[in-house]
C-alpha cells in the first residue's frame, strides 16, 4: 500500500485487533526506525457531521527498501513514497487501499491479551463475521505501469497505470487488472482506459526463442481463455442505485469497440442476429467486469455483486470472468446434434431392415390374394401359408355365428 491509515492497516493485517491503539503504535516504533512517516491528514465526516481527521501513513524511500526485501521485489518495481499525494490528502490511493481490503476481506483472528497486573476479567470478544475473500496481500501491486511503448520502468508517453494488480491463482484469477474510481472523470475518460488497456495487451515482444508474445505474458500468467486479461472496475462514489448503473452504462457504451466479442459460425463471420448456431470469438478482447465498492464490501468478491459488460445479470467473481459462448461450447453442441443425429441414422435403418425382412417374408393369401406379413399389426407371429388377418377375422365370425345356431336348434 502507498498511502493508509491506521484503521485500513488494522482491516488489512489485524482485523481481530482489539484496540486500534496497536496499530497506531507500531505505526510509530515504524516511524521511529526511519521506515514510516505520515506527512498528511484525510478529514471524513463524523458522528453529528463533525469532520474525523485521521494520520496519513506512507512508506519511507528505506521503507520501500525493506518492503522490497519482504516481499522479494526488486526495488525498482516498488514505486514511489507517496509523498505528495499523502500531503493532498491522497483521496484516491485511499479509495484504492480500500478497494485491496474489500477484495482481501482479511479474516478476524483472536489475538492474545497482553498480561497485566490487574484480575479485573477481560470480556469475551464477538469477533466481527466477513465474506470470503480473494488472494492474499502478497499478489497486490499498486501503481503499475502497463508501457504501449518503452519499456516498465520507462513506459513511454501514451502508457498507464493501473491502480492495482492481484495475482490469485489459488483462488482461479491468474491475473486481474483493477481500477477504481472516484467520479471524478468523466465516462469518456474512464472508457479511454480501457482502450489503452487493449493497446497495452496487445503489444508483442521478442522471447528468448525469437518468437513473438504478448509483453504482458512476460509477467503474468494467461487465462487460457482466448482473451485478454480482465479488467475490473470499482466504482466509490456514494450516490443512489440508478446512478451507479447509470455510471456503468455509459463506461459500457463508450468502451463497446474493446470488449464486444464477434459472432462467428463455420462459414465465417455474420451477425449475432442470424437463427444459425455459432460462437462468440473473444480473441482480441478485453473482460471488463464492474462493481460498486459498497457492495464489494458488503458480499466480498465471491457474492453477486459484478456486472460483466455483454452480460445480463449480477454475478460472483469467478462466474464474471468466465467467457461463455465459446467455439469449445458450440463443438460440444455439434458433438450432441451429430450424436443425434447417428442415433436417427440407426433408428431409420433398423425400420428399413425391419421393412426389408417383413417384404422377403411374405405370401400371398389363400383366401383373398393379399399380401401376409410373418408378424400382424400387434406383432404377434403368424404361421406361414396361413390367410391374412381380415380373413381370418371373418372366418372366425362365420364359425361362431354357426355354433351358436346349432345351440339354438339343439335346445329346441
Amino acid at each position: 500500500m502507498k498511502v493508509a491509515t491506521a484503521e485500513q492497516l488494522r482491516q488489512l493485517v489485524l482485523p481481530g485487533t482489539a484496540d486500534l491503539q496497536t496499530v497506531r503504535n507500531a505505526c510509530k516504533d515504524l516511524r521511529h526506525a526511519g521506515l514510516m512517516e505520515s506527512v498528511g491528514r484525510t478529514s471524513t465526516p463524523g458522528v453529528k457531521g463533525r469532520p474525523v481527521r485521521r494520520d496519513l501513513w506512507n512508506l519511507t524511500t528505506a521503507g520501500l527498501a525493506a518492503a522490497a526485501s519482504e516481499l522479494g521485489r526488486p526495488v525498482r518495481e516498488m514505486g514511489g513514497t507517496a509523498r505528495d499525494a499523502a500531503k493532498a490528502g491522497a483521496a484516491h490511493a485511499l479509495a484504492v487501499t480500500d478497494t485491496i481490503d474489500a477484495f482481501r476481506q482479511s479474516p478476524p483472528l483472536p489475538t492474545k491479551p497482553v498480561a497485566r497486573r490487574t484480575t479485573r476479567p477481560v470480556p469475551e470478544r464477538v469477533l466481527p463475521v466477513r465474506p470470503r475473500g480473494l488472494g492474499h496481500l502478497r499478489g497486490w501491486e499498486t501503481e503499475v505501469a502497463l508501457p504501449v511503448a518503452g519499456t516498465f520502468t520507462t513506459p513511454a508517453r501514451g502508457s498507464l497505470r493501473a491502480d492495482a494488480v492481484l495475482t490469485a491463482p489459488e483462488d482461479l484469477v491468474p491475473v486481474l487488472f483493477v481500477e477504481v474510481d472516484n467520479h471524478t472523470e468523466p465516462a469518456a475518460v474512464v472508457a479511454a482506459k480501457i482502450e489503452r488497456y487493449r493497446r497495452f495487451f496487445g503489444r508483442q515482444v521478442k522471447n528468448d526463442h525469437g518468437r513473438d508474445v504478448p509483453l504482458w505474458s512476460t509477467l503474468w500468467d494467461d487465462f487460457g481463455r482466448g482473451s485478454f486479461p480482465p479488467v475490473a472496475l470499482v466504482f466509490t462514489k456514494d450516490v443512489g442505485a440508478q446512478a451507479r448503473m447509470n455510471r456503468i452504462k455509459a463506461v459500457r457504451d463508450l468502451s463497446r469497440a474493446c470488449w464486444q466479442p464477434r459472432w462467428e459460425n463455420p462459414r465465417g463471420w455474420s451477425p449475432k442476429d442470424t437463427e444459425e448456431d455459432g460462437w462468440w470469438d473473444f480473441a482480441g478482447t478485453v473482460p471488463v467486469i464492474a462493481t460498486h465498492l459498497d457492495h464489494l464490501r458488503t458480499h466480498g468478491p465471491h457474492g453477486p455483486v459484478w456486472w460483466r459488460f455483454g452480460h445480463s445479470d449480477w454475478q460472483p467473481i469467478t462466474e464474471a470472468l468466465a467467457n461463455t459462448g465459446t467455439k469449445d461450447e458450440y463443438r460440444a453442441r455439434e458433438g450432441q446434434r451429430r450424436e443425434c443425429e447417428a442415433q436417427e441414422e440407426r433408428r431409420r435403418q433398423e425400420r428399413e431392415e425391419e421393412l426389408s425382412r417383413r417384404e422377403a417374408g411374405k405370401w400371398p393369401c389363400p383366401s383373398c390374394g393379399g399380401p401376409v406379413y410373418p408378424g400382424d399389426a400387434w406383432g404377434a407371429p403368424v404361421a406361414t401359408g396361413s390367410p391374412c388377418t381380415a380373413c381370418r377375422t371373418v372366418t372366425a365370425a362365420e364359425a361362431a355365428e354357426t355354433n351358436g345356431i346349432l345351440v339354438r336348434l339343439r335346445r329346441t
